[in-house]
């Protein structure tokens, strides 16, 4: 669970399903910054990203003009892309798959690669790297489900990772800061990853900002009222990462401000008071859905939501932000919206993944040996689906 699986579109093809973003400092090579983007959940060897997509990541500078509850950061107009496409397969004379990758970095200068080559490439102030990789993600998905679906805290002391045995197909892209992002800019970025189809006539596809978003926060639990029965997704998808059309804003809000509310009272207090007009203190903070980096600031392990929770507390931030490849996310996440800090962290029981991720390039573990094989499905959004399936199998309430 993160964000696996959690649209048609990438059920149907999953070399264009993200599965999650990643933004840190190198904690190898100060100066520069990382930026990780899987898709494809479950891969299987031989898997290979779509020859019809470009895969991207979106920074752009962030300043803070204000803090406190129901404050959110300003996002500037300028804007430092990174573009991966890839070509056609071809096969080798062993008769084996090979996949060459192109990459533009931000000052307009391109990165050869081949899929899988564990050295990546490089070119002055940039490294890449693509292929097959074992999932950083971690996280007990059925003690997820079921803590949202029976509206109370279901984890076990010892979780299960749900994602345990996964592989994906990971990018991963290290940039000089000085040299891509320049020096006039602040040390704070946005970050997000989407994917776009290539050619003349873009359209995204999916995108990727912050952890348990798309599928979690604006999933159905039969607390929005306005929006009872409508899946909102695929249509999240659609949207700018940095500028939400107006379309479907109030459909966003309603969504985030009910289940905002209703997961704030899993602990059976309320941390975070709605404001007057039934408005969620979170709620505008998640309608700008990317991750937030200092490039200033040395690597952490444990720094998500860092800068966010200190823009809502009226406080300087203390770390880099962003979210590393060991970063217990799912737990940060739970305990800011239940407790708003207010008592005892909550833990689903799973603390890391099957492999921890490198502090080296490229970052990303070595794909399993015995990978997991497992159907694809589309991830119901009613939570209600969720749990009964759980049920069913006999999973709910071990």
């Amino acid at each position: 669970m993160s964000d696996h699986n959690h649209s048609p579109r990438g059920v149907a093809e999953p070399a264009i399903d993200i599965g999650d973003n990643y933004v840190f400092p190198s904690p190898a090579r100060p100066g520069r910054l990382v930026l990780v983007m899987t898709v494809f959940p479950n891969a299987q060897p031989g898997a290979l990203f779509s020859d019809a997509a470009s895969y991207r990541f979106r920074v752009r500078p962030v300043t803070i003009p204000a803090s406190g509850p129901g404050s959110r950061l300003q996002v500037g107009t300028d804007e430092y892309d990174i573009t991966c496409t890839f070509a056609t397969p071809v096969t080798d004379d062993a008769g084996r798959p090979v996949q060459e990758g192109t990459c533009t970095l931000p000052n307009g200068a391109t990165v050869s690669f081949r899929v899988d080559d564990e050295q990546g490439a490089e070119a002055p102030g940039a490294r890449v790297f693509a292929g097959l990789r074992m999932d950083p993600l971690f996280n007990d998905s059925t003690g997820y489900v079921e803590t949202l679906g029976t509206r109370r805290l279901a984890f076990q002391a010892n979780g299960t990772n749900g994602a345990d045995g996964w592989d994906i197909l990971g990018i991963v892209v290290e940039l000089e800061v000085a040299t891509m992002l320049g020096r006039g800019t602040g040390t704070l970025f946005a970050v997000a990853a989407e994917i776009g189809t290539a050619g003349k006539f873009p359209m995204r596809l999916d995108r990727f900002g912050r952890a348990f978003v798309k599928g979690q926060l604006l999933g159905q639990y039969g607390v929005d009222t306005v929006n009872r029965d409508l899946d909102l997704r695929e249509l999240w998808n659609q949207e700018d990462p940095f500028q939400l059309a107006p379309n479907y804003l109030g459909a966003y809000r309603a969504r985030l401000n009910a289940n905002l509310a209703m997961m704030d009272g899993i602990d059976g207090k309320t941390d975070w008071p709605l404001q007057p007009d039934g408005t969620h203190p979170l709620t505008e903070l998640y309608l700008g859905d990317y991750q937030v980096v200092d490039v200033a600031k040395p690597y952490a392990e444990d720094s998500y939501l860092e800068i966010e929770q200190a823009l809502l507390q009226g406080r300087a931030h203390a770390t880099c932000g962003g979210r590393s490849l060991n970063d217990d996310a799912g737990d940060t996440n739970l305990t800011f919206v239940i407790t708003g800090g207010n008592g005892p962290p909550i833990s689903d029981g799973v603390d890391q993944a099957t492999v921890r991720a490198s502090d080296s390039f490229p970052y990303l573990a070595t794909p399993n040996p015995t990978p997991v094989v497992a159907g694809r499905a589309l991830a119901p959004s009613k939570v209600a689906d969720q749990l009964a399936f759980l049920q069913a199998a006999g999973l709910a309430s071990r």
